[in-house]
């Protein structure tokens, strides 16, 4: 067994996957993972739906970094719908990135969104905020 096998006995159901597109996004936001900066996340619902594992309320994430390496455990405290254009500095705050405020994170998404295939000032995405569990 692998390291991510041996995490997925000790976390029951857990999904390992990493943050971002590109492999330096990957790296960043588990880095900011781990330093605790970032507590949320959030993708589109299109993308959610077609995923072959969501995360879940309660369900464990194995994060990896660029080189599919798992870097730490995060569980799902809470997951909701909101339209992009609601997003607040609350959950800006929370998702760690640039200097924490709604302008950089609206950018920055709005960016990721567009390279994804989908970006409107309306679409729904599945914020989820967690918390860690371990680092490895």
């Amino acid at each position: 067994m692998n390291m991510i096998d041996d995490l997925k006995v000790k976390y029951p159901g857990a999904i390992a996957w990493p943050f971002g597109d590109t492999p330096e996004m990957a790296d960043e936001l588990a880095g900011l993972v781990i330093k605790g900066v970032k507590t949320a996340a959030c993708c589109s619902l299109s993308s959610f739906k077609y995923e072959n594992e969501s995360p879940t309320i309660g369900g464990y994430s194995i994060i990896l970094n660029s080189k599919g390496e798992p870097v730490c455990v995060v569980r799902v405290i809470s997951m909701r719908i909101i339209r992009y254009c609601d997003v607040d500095q609350d959950l800006a705050r929370k998702e760690g990135e640039g200097d924490l405020s709604l302008r950089y994170w609206m950018q920055g998404h709005k960016d990721f969104f567009q390279r994804e295939g989908s970006f409107d000032e309306a679409m729904e995405l599945v914020a989820e905020e967690f918390e860690l569990v371990e680092v490895l």
